[in-house]
């Protein structure tokens, strides 16, 4: 059974920092792009980041660019969402996902394709 979790999501004041985590069983993860995403209750959701199998590419929507990082450490298994300068738009339920197509972060796939397995959220808020 392929699990995904997000975690690390908190209540931050506007100028602050989060670092999110991912975590994943079931699979290899070093044969899985790894994506995030988001979603708040007046909005669809959204793509936020994405890094390759080596972490050697990243992309990023525009919201978020030159503000979010994200990396893998694929040793540990492991996925990291660092978001710097938080706005009260970033308020939304953030989720990561697993993807092994192959160039999945590459010509914006990650944004038209749905990831094959995505896990439960975890929920940042950022006060005004």
């Amino acid at each position: 059974q392929v699990k995904v979790m997000a975690s690390g999501g908190d209540l931050v004041q506007t100028g602050g920092s989060l670092t999110l985590s991912c975590t994943v069983s079931g699979i290899f993860f070093d044969d899985y792009a790894m994506a995030w995403f988001r979603q708040s209750p007046d909005k669809e959701r959204e793509g936020v980041a994405c890094i390759s199998r080596s972490g050697v590419i990243t992309d990023y929507t525009p919201p978020v660019k030159g503000r979010f990082t994200v990396t893998r450490e694929n040793n540990n298994d492991i996925s990291y969402l660092r978001m710097n300068r938080l706005q009260p738009e970033d308020t939304a339920m953030y989720y990561c996902a697993a993807d092994r197509r192959a160039d999945y972060c590459s010509g914006s796939k990650w944004l038209r394709n749905d990831p094959q397995h995505r896990g439960q959220g975890t929920q940042v808020t950022v006060s005004a």
